[in-house]
């Protein structure tokens, strides 16, 4: 699968697989504020700009997000992707319990809004789901 490398920070990684219209980010480190709005804007911008709707979130370097970044990713970041296509998310959750807590209440969020969440701990696994959609 071939893969392209859009972002590649202290923070995060995010790539696009063209042959499967997959959006990927993989965050490295604790990841909040700009870098955070940096990262899942452009992904935003690749899903739109390639008609893809599937993104794995590999988020099991993460914790809760904070109440401005959770407000900004309901408000405005969520809104711009379900309008750019998003149709499947699968997330990798982070270890950290009040992180898994945090992302437990994003799932809801956005599979109430109509994206088909499914929650990994394995990022291959993750992956094959997508894959499959």
């Amino acid at each position: 699968m071939s893969k392209l490398t859009i972002i590649d920070n202290e923070f995060a990684s995010l790539w696009y697989y063209p042959d499967k219209k997959i959006i990927h980010h993989q965050i490295k480190k604790y990841i909040t504020g700009k870098p955070l709005q940096d990262l899942l804007n452009r992904g935003t911008e690749e899903l739109r700009k390639n008609g893809a709707k599937k993104w794995l979130s590999d988020d099991r370097n993460n914790n809760a997000l904070g109440v401005k970044d959770t407000e900004w990713a309901n408000n405005i970041w969520f809104p711009n992707t379900a309008q750019a296509g998003w149709k499947y998310w699968a997330l990798v959750q982070p270890e950290k319990i009040t992180g898994q807590m945090n992302m437990k209440r994003q799932t809801s969020f956005v599979s109430d809004a109509g994206v088909v969440v499914k929650v990994f701990n394995d990022p291959d696994e993750a992956m094959s789901w997508l894959e499959a959609q």
